[in-house]
């Protein structure tokens, strides 16, 4: 079973909201760029909470019958990048979020509304 990148936008996006994930941000970088199709952009409070998002991040994406690529940044927990393949998830720490502030250098892509 083939899980689509807005499917696995959507698992992603709840899997954070479950977490309590705070301002998830979804983008749309079709015709943007190949990186991925979505970005999500979402930030916890503590490490811990990042640790647990990421973590149901991941199981959700495994039951839906899709692998993760690849996961960086658990360890400390300050920004966790997963790359689902066409889905690239960044969990923040509140203080890098507002540091490093991603969302600016994708201005150009759409916000997704999730469902």
């Amino acid at each position: 079973m083939t899980v689509s990148p807005k499917e696995l936008l959507n698992i992603a996006v709840q899997a954070a909201e479950d977490k309590k994930a705070m301002n998830i941000v979804s983008l749309d970088l079709q015709g943007i760029s190949l990186i991925a199709d979505y970005f999500v952009i979402c930030h916890g409070n503590s490490d811990t909470q990042v640790q647990a998002i990421a973590t149901e991040v991941r199981k959700r994406v495994h039951e839906a019958g899709s692998n993760i690529r690849g996961i960086e940044g658990m360890d400390s927990a300050r920004w966790v990048l997963m790359d689902l393949g066409d889905v690239i998830v960044h969990i923040f720490h509140r203080d890098e979020r507002e540091f490093y502030n991603i969302e600016r250098l994708w201005s150009d892509a759409k916000v997704v509304n999730n469902v």
